[in-house]
């Protein structure tokens, strides 16, 4: 207690570094799954998916990101545990931040698409497991976390196969690919309408004060997405096609369509990602702040200071900026060869199984989503047009985050506790 008194200030500036920190890792490696899947299938440049990114992220992160945050992210530690030692609690937030930031950069640098998520859950059940006791950490959700894993990238993988398919049977092998692009393609808006405009329902708006019932929220969303439809046939009918071209040029103009359909996914997926994602910065620091503000006592839910938020956005936007275009390439280029209606089948399935997930409280990482996504597109053209080489990387990334995340928090954990 007498460490928080005296050394308050200086620990919650530490905290603000490694936040800050945190929020950059999570720009350059999570932003990828919200904007991957558009640069691959040559949707947007690398520069506007950057310039699109860094808006909704921000806008995400900033307006919905969460007046008040559960300072234990995810309940995976106990933090009656602490209450005798609250300076061990505010160590630890600070020890597994720099420790999920270190190897978010480290990943970020080779190009892999690791879980922000996971990254910092394994943080905190480090210190949590070495710091105070194994008791402390509900190994329960721990388990839910690693069965993930496995069940996400399934369920993405054989959505995006079924949507692919769907895109391949109803407007490609037809006689007439342009006019049925034309009368399916609003149906596939509806669809991703509803989904993306549920996303953001479910995971931001709750934040600012609409926090809708679920009928409500179903209701807005089906609205939302009839507005879209409507507003997308009225531009596709405006666009003038040559049904007489050859075949090629119909499949390319076909594309051209659902490449205005990735923009829009794209920048759905971006905002609901920041008002997700930015919670693995600002958690543990709104904890420590918290802590200190209040002399020692933990509470149990903590009302963010004015600076956190805008903190944890601008760090998502330069480490995107700096860092982004690594991931970016893994995921939109280096799986399986992408085009627009391919990166839409995989996008639409990642935001399909973000929803069923925040339904059934699966815990999930939006990163092991996409990629299953893009591995069902890709399977659906057979195992070759998968690079394995690329999949073997990823997934043992995912595998070594849990313990990396762990391993790098018990070692600043340690060097805290014996400077303090």
């Amino acid at each position: 207690m007498e460490i928080i008194l005296e050394h308050g200030s200086l620990l919650v500036m530490m905290a603000a570094v490694v936040g800050f920190l945190m929020a950059w890792g999570i720009g350059a490696n999570d932003v990828a799954n919200a904007m991957g899947t558009s640069v691959g299938s040559k949707a947007l440049t690398i520069k506007q998916a950057i310039i699109i990114a860094m808006i909704f992220e921000f806008a995400g992160a900033y307006l919905a990101g969460g007046e008040v945050t559960s300072t234990i992210r995810k309940g995976i530690i106990d933090a009656s545990y602490f209450v005798d030692t609250p300076e061990l609690l505010v160590f630890g937030m600070i020890s597994a931040l720099f420790a999920a930031a270190t190897w978010l950069v480290v990943a970020s640098a080779l190009g892999w698409p690791v879980s922000t998520t996971h990254s910092i859950v394994g943080a905190i059940i480090g210190f949590a497991a070495i710091g105070v006791g194994a008791d402390a950490v509900a190994w329960g959700k721990v388990g839910g976390i690693v069965g993930s894993w496995i069940v996400t990238p399934l369920i993405s993988g054989i959505i995006a196969f079924l949507i692919f398919n769907s895109a391949q049977k109803l407007i490609f092998d037809t006689e007439d690919p342009v006019d049925n692009a034309k009368r399916y393609v609003p149906i596939y808006m509806f669809l991703a309408g509803f989904v993306l405009s549920l996303v953001t329902i479910k995971k931001g708006l709750k934040h600012i004060g609409l926090d809708l019932g679920t009928v409500e929220g179903y209701l807005w969303a089906i609205g939302v997405a009839a507005i879209v439809a409507l507003i997308g046939k009225y531009f596709i009918s405006k666009i003038k096609f040559d049904n007489k071209a050859q075949r090629r040029t119909q499949f390319v103009n076909v594309e051209k369509v659902f490449a205005i359909l990735m923009v829009v996914t794209a920048c759905c997926m971006a905002f609901a990602h920041g008002s997700n994602d930015v919670a693995n910065a600002i958690g543990p620091l709104a904890a420590v702040v918290s802590i200190v503000g209040n002399e020692g006592e933990i509470v149990k839910k903590a009302a963010l200071e004015w600076w956190i938020l805008p903190l944890g956005g601008v760090g998502i936007v330069m480490g995107l900026a700096v860092f982004g275009h690594r991931v970016i390439a893994t995921i939109g280029k280096g799986i399986t060869h992408l085009t627009p209606s391919r990166g839409f089948a995989a996008e639409l399935a990642a935001a399909c199984t973000v929803v069923i997930a925040s339904g059934t409280g699966l815990p999930i990482s939006t990163t092991q989503t996409l990629v299953g996504a893009v591995l069902g597109v890709g399977m659906a053209r057979g195992i070759a047009a998968i690079n394995l080489g690329v999949v073997r990387n990823i997934v043992i990334s995912w595998v070594i985050t849990l313990p990396v995340g762990a391993g790098l928090s018990i070692l600043f954990f340690e060097i805290m506790v014996n400077v303090f």
